[in-house]
Formats: structure tokens, C-alpha cells, sequence
């Protein structure tokens, strides 16, 4: 039976195959299928690693970065894809064991286990929190100096330990604006593989303060209503893509109110 590949090159792009409808993934009638170092880690889904001389040798594959594959597969194959290089990301990082040193095999579809020790490891995601923050008919939109292209998204930032995600929240908000914020309520989940995150997401509303960017992570952020949106030059928006849990809380909020 054939495999669905996920193979990534050397700078993480994953390959897929061009079609004019959908593009797709590769399968395992590719001739440097067996030199990717595959793990299977579903009856029939494998991950692997290739060399970009191979990829450039193939004429029917193109690679592409992981978060423009969201815009080309399915959300289904997105999904899984993601899930494949945070395992391969992950058996990258762990190939000793951190109790005695010793390398680490799979054991599991998604587990290694130390050949010295006997130590057997799963895992750990990134938990992280993103927040819509309400005042009134309008929401905090923010831009961040670690976004790679020009928009403004939402707050975010990671769990610590010894705090519940409503704590994170409130918190992230505080050190990045300044804003003191409540009535933190659960919107949704997603996988976010960049890499291996749980990207959690929030409504909250506005309590007090005024923007400043108190802990130097921000560069701009204000609150905009729905008919003021940032735009690009070109008349686009200038918010994340549909695939992010940022978009979806926004596009929420616009649908709802």
C-alpha cells in the first residue's frame, strides 16, 4: 500500500505536487522516497527529510514553505502536515537521552525510548494563548517587531508555569499594552506547528489604560473598528491569513459583534 509522504528539505519546506486544483502530496513511488530516513507514524502516513539536490532533480515535486502549504492543501492534509514536522522537528532534538546521555529510538509512532535507561518521552507542546481584546465596537489590534510581513494581528505570547491560561491572558496583556482586561472567555483551539504549539484562543473585554508598549514587544497597536480595518496599499487587509487563530477570532468578532 502506498504512503502519503510528508517530506520536508533541509530548510523545512514541505514537497508537494502542483496540480491547477489542489495541490497534493507525495507518495511513496518517489525514487528518493527510501533515502528520507522515513518514520511512519500512521499505518499509512510517514515523515521524512530530503536534500535539496534531490528536490531540484524532480520535476514533478515544488517545495514550499509550511505555512503557504495552509493555502494549498486541504485543511485536512494542513493539519496532519503540521503534525508531521513537529515530529520530525521534535526526533531532530531528541536524539540523546537527557537523563544518562545515551541516543534515543523510536518506540511508538510518537514516542522515543532511551537504548541506555530505558527513559521513554513523548512530545511536550508550547501551549499558547492569542486574545481579541472588546472595548465597545472595537478591538485591539496589535503589530508586533517579530512579524515576518506587514500586518497587525492580536496579542499572544506563552504559558508559564504555575499560571491557568486566564492568568496568561490577563497578563500578556498587561506587559505588551499596558490594559488591564476581564470577562476572559474560551473561544478555540488549534495545532499551531511552529513548532510543536497548542495556540489557544481568547475574547476579553477592556477595562482600563491607555496602548503603550510597556515590555518592548510591540511597535504599533490601537483599537479599530470593523469599518477602519488596516489596509494594505493595494486595498487588502492588512490582518493574518484565514489559516491562523488570530483571523478566525477577528472574522468572529466582525460576524458577531
Amino acid at each position: 500500500m502506498k504512503k502519503r509522504l510528508y517530506l520536508f528539505t533541509e530548510d523545512d519546506r514541505i514537497l508537494l505536487n502542483p496540480t491547477e486544483e489542489k495541490w497534493s502530496l507525495p507518495n511513496t513511488s518517489l525514487p528518493f522516497a527510501e533515502e528520507a530516513a522515513l518514520h511512519d507514524f500512521s499505518p499509512d502516513e510517514a515523515v521524512g527529510r530530503v536534500k535539496v539536490e534531490d528536490v531540484v532533480q524532480s520535476e514533478e515535486l515544488r517545495p514550499v514553505g509550511l505555512r503557504d502549504a495552509s493555502r494549498l492543501l486541504s485543511e485536512e492534509d494542513y493539519q496532519r502536515a503540521g503534525k508531521a514536522w513537529e515530529l520530525l522537528y521534535w526526533s531532530e532534538h531528541t536524539r540523546f537521552c537527557g537523563c544518562c546521555g545515551a541516543p534515543m529510538r523510536w518506540n511508538t509512532a510518537i514516542s522515543r525510548r532511551c537504548e541506555g535507561c530505558g527513559q521513554e518521552i513523548w512530545p511536550q507542546l508550547n501551549t499558547a494563548i492569542i486574545v481579541l481584546v472588546h472595548r465597545n465596537d472595537e478591538a485591539l489590534l496589535v503589530k508586533a517587531k517579530s512579524f515576518r510581513r506587514d500586518f497587525f494581528g492580536l496579542v499572544a505570547g506563552f504559558v508559564e508555569t504555575g499560571e491557568s491560561l486566564e492568568e496568561c491572558v490577563a497578563r500578556e496583556v498587561r506587559e505588551e499594552t499596558s490594559l488591564v482586561i476581564n470577562h476572559i472567555r474560551y473561544f478555540g483551539s488549534q495545532p499551531w506547528p511552529y513548532p510543536l504549539g497548542l495556540m489557544i484562543g481568547f475574547h476579553a473585554d477592556y477595562v482600563s489604560g491607555e496602548v503603550t508598549f510597556s515590555d518592548g514587544e510591540l511597535k504599533d497597536g490601537r483599537f479599530f473598528r470593523k469599518d477602519e480595518l488596516p489596509r494594505h496599499a493595494d486595498g487588502t487587509l492588512a490582518i493574518p491569513g484565514p489559516e491562523s487563530m488570530a483571523r478566525k477570532l477577528i472574522d468572529d468578532w466582525r460576524e458577531k459583534g
